[in-house]
């Protein structure tokens, strides 16, 4: 019996978060979430439309009383999203990961496409992206540090 595939997000809380390919800086953000997304073959749109809901709205920035109550949208957050092949990695054997289980471009590239721009409008801001399947460098300042992992997997 094969496993269930799943779409994957990491989503960590930022004070700030950006994105440069080549030296160049592709994309910023501000207060908000940075999403590591990974997609495989099997994935749908429902899949997004499912994740982009569970993410905008996650409880997990402060109101009043410093608890975590508030979401990306309650407070005004911005989004910057990264395809992210590698969290898929799989390294039962040896130790050289492989990542057979990642989507193809062909697949991938579309719905990664469409979770961005649903997470836009879900949010209400425009959405930071990276260039999908470049070679990018990362930098943020993880605030809390808040890092949860999410997956369609556990939709149902």
């Amino acid at each position: 019996m094969q496993k269930k595939k799943n779409m994957r997000a990491v989503i960590q809380r930022v004070q700030h978060a950006s994105v440069s390919i080549g030296g160049e800086l592709k994309s910023s953000i501000g207060k908000g979430f940075l999403i590591l997304l990974g997609v495989c073959n099997e994935d749908t749109m429902e899949d997004v439309d499912w994740l982009v809901h569970k993410i905008a709205a996650l409880r997990v920035f402060d109101d009043e009383q410093h608890v975590m109550n508030r979401s990306i949208v309650d407070i005004g957050g911005n989004a910057l999203v990264i395809s992210q092949f590698t969290l898929y990695a799989s390294y039962k054997k040896g130790n050289r990961p492989s990542w057979f289980r990642a989507g193809s471009h062909e697949h991938s590239i579309p719905l990664y496409e469409a979770f961005c721009q649903k997470m836009g409008e879900a949010i209400k801001q425009e959405v930071g992206t990276g260039e999908f399947g470049a070679d990018m460098q990362v930098s943020l300042l993880n605030d809390g540090p808040v890092t949860i992992c999410m997956d369609t997997k556990n939709k149902e």
